[in-house]
């Protein structure tokens, strides 16, 4: 698999983007990305490249929102 890298305008268009790719896995495997990934850090999601994937994704999301909430404190 060939890495690919996106630029985004912004931090909220980043969010969208990632959110919408974690919306097609959940509704795939029928499972909330938070469960899968509780699996998958116990070793209990399997090893493929699509799970590693939707793992990087959701790590994304959250490192995303703590840097929005954290703007979003000091604009406060």
């Amino acid at each position: 698999m060939r890495k690919q890298s996106i630029r985004y305008e912004s931090p909220v268009d980043a969010l969208i983007a990632v959110t919408k790719r974690l919306a097609r896995y959940e509704a795939e495997a029928h499972l909330e990305s938070e469960a899968f990934f509780d699996r998958y850090t116990r070793g209990e999601a399997g090893d493929t490249a699509e799970a590693t994937e939707w793992a990087n994704d959701y790590q994304h999301f959250l490192a995303l929102r703590a840097e929005l909430d954290a703007r979003l404190h000091e604009a406060a």
